[in-house]
């Protein structure tokens, strides 16, 4: 189903705050199947300071944990997550980075859902610009109490 989250609502579902929350918006969620959100890839991200200076890319590591906190609000969202949980990175296979992401960069992330076993989630992430795959990766994740 189409719906959209803004930044205020998904905060609502992830402990990420800035710098480190990167995603702006949830755009599409179908429960047991997948969830699409965006980040907006702006000059004033403070990793640019140094990745590299001149010829500022978002790191890849980044582009992973976007995914992955996009596969946190689906969890939420399915209604599989008791209230409190954070979400924590588990694993993390089959990464590929195609494209660099740049500055002015609008990244859609696409996450379906592999499988839930033993509270263990794994999704199948792509990223994209413009349409084009800049990343894609296998995510497992799984959520523990915070504190």
């Amino acid at each position: 189903m189409d719906m959209e989250l803004n930044v205020l609502e998904v905060m609502k579902y992830l402990p990420h705050r800035y710098p480190f929350l990167l995603v702006d918006r949830i755009v599409e969620f179908e429960k047991g199947s997948k969830i699409v959100g965006v980040k907006n890839v702006t000059i004033n991200e403070p990793f640019f300071q140094g990745h590299f200076p001149g010829h500022p890319i978002m790191p890849g590591v980044l582009i992973l944990e976007a995914m992955a906190q996009v596969g946190g609000v689906y969890s939420h969202l399915a209604g599989e997550v008791e209230a409190g949980r954070v979400p924590y990175f588990v694993g993390i296979d089959q990464a590929r980075f195609r494209k660099p992401v740049l500055p002015g960069d609008v990244l859609r992330l696409e996450l379906t859902l592999v499988n839930v076993r033993r509270g263990i989630y794994t999704f199948s992430g792509k990223g994209f610009v413009d349409g084009k795959l800049v990343a894609e990766a296998e995510l497992k994740a799984t959520f523990a109490a915070a504190g």
